[in-house]
């Protein structure tokens, strides 16, 4: 007699005797029920699903700072385990999981200082992560800096590989993702719409990101400032937030990384001259605490990009917490952003100052239940169950 079934790719199936279940299949004709059940056989006898998250380790899971991929890859890790697959995370040694944790490198490339040195250490990284991939079912692979590594190394791994494309695909990986032939997602619509032809790889579809809506504080009672938050450069537009938050009579608080040289240059040229500690105040790289405190006090989010972002967690984390983001309408902005509802979507600079003045029109409410609708931990893994799935049963 059969115990009770459970989702095969999630806990397995319980029996009561596997081996007796094998006995009753043996009195058959092989030759003539083999074909029958052999699939049945092998989906009643595994366990759970085996999954290998493979992360960049240029910054810890989960950061403690800036890091939006690796807050994506911890996010969904967590979930799976929490829904009883069998997950190893391969990331930097100070990385914190509820997974089986795999390390070649006790430190994250960028806090420690060895971004000039990252194609060494990432090799070994993932030369070593996917020696393990026999062993699972499926790799799943977070691309970041210092380029599509595992894409490459793929072609020498025999399991099912799934890529979540976290930036947008430039020159220097080009040839990489000519000759990728395994399976990835993007981010965004958008994103995916912008992608060149990939003539050997297989598009597995769109899965948003996601972020821990419980780590972040709804407040609906605001203070008289705007938020800017990000990586300061140029793309991300801080000096347009400014000349916005001026012309609006508001106070701008900036948090964000200056660590690049790219980024150095533009700070000290552009956003250090404009920084009066009065109408314009900068804060430095927010830690996960300052950066909710910031979110949860701020009038809005001020987001005007000059690039097409694939996705932008910043607008949902600050929705979170009940913050209306002003966004440029770029990008995915207007698949995170329901305008007039949840924040504001505007084509410049003049619009966004029209709906700083707005914002009280925003029910905080709404943004949160927004964020807990599409963007929760619980939606992400079963974006990515259904993918995994997918693509197991396209390899079988």
């Amino acid at each position: 007699m059969l115990a009770s079934v459970s989702h095969p790719g999630v806990e397995g199936y319980a029996f009561l005797s596997r081996v007796g279940l094998r006995a009753i299949i043996g009195r058959f004709n092989p030759l003539v029920f083999a074909p029958i059940w052999a699939p049945i056989l092998g989906s009643l006898t595994r366990g759970p699903m085996r999954v290998l998250q493979l992360a960049p380790i240029w910054e810890t899971v989960p950061p403690p700072a800036y890091g939006g991929t690796e807050a994506v890859v911890h996010v969904l890790t967590e979930e799976l385990v929490r829904r009883g697959i069998d997950v190893t995370l391969c990331a930097s040694g100070d990385s914190t999981t509820s997974a089986d944790l795999f390390s070649v490198f006790p430190h994250s490339l960028r806090p420690a200082g060895l971004t000039a040195d990252a194609l060494q250490f990432s090799l070994i990284h993932v030369a070593k992560s996917l020696a393990k991939a026999r062993d699972y079912d499926l790799v799943h692979v977070h691309t970041g800096p210092p380029g599509e590594l595992a894409m490459a190394f793929s072609h020498l791994v025999d399991v099912p590989m799934l890529a979540t494309l976290h930036n947008l695909l430039d020159r220097e990986t080009e040839f990489v993702w000519q000759n990728y032939r395994g399976w990835y997602n993007s981010i965004s619509k958008q994103q995916l719409s912008s992608l060149p032809k990939l003539p050997r790889a297989r598009c597995a579809g769109v899965v948003h990101n996601a972020i821990d809506i419980d780590s972040f504080p709804f407040q609906t009672e605001k203070d008289d400032f705007a938020l800017f938050i990000g990586r300061i450069v140029a793309e991300k537009a801080p000096h347009l937030a400014i000349a916005a938050a001026r012309k609006a009579g508001v106070r701008l608080v900036i948090a964000g990384k200056v660590a690049a040289p790219d980024e150095r240059e533009y700070f000290d040229s552009v956003i250090k001259p404009e920084i009066d500690g009065c109408s314009v105040e900068f804060v430095g790289e927010a830690d996960a605490a300052l950066k909710r405190e910031l979110y949860r006090r701020a009038k809005c989010l001020l987001v005007p990009l000059q690039w097409d972002e694939p996705f932008g967690l910043v607008m949902i984390e600050a929705m979170a917490c009940g913050t209306p983001p002003i966004a440029f309408d770029r990008g995915a902005a207007s698949e995170i952003i329901c305008h007039r509802e949840t924040g504001f979507l505007v084509p410049g600079l003049d619009e966004m100052i029209d709906m700083i003045d707005r914002v009280d029109q925003i029910d905080p409410a709404a943004c949160r239940a927004a964020v807990q609708a599409s963007f929760s931990p619980g939606a992400l893994a079963d974006r990515y169950l259904a993918v995994y799935e997918k693509i197991l049963g396209c390899e079988r």
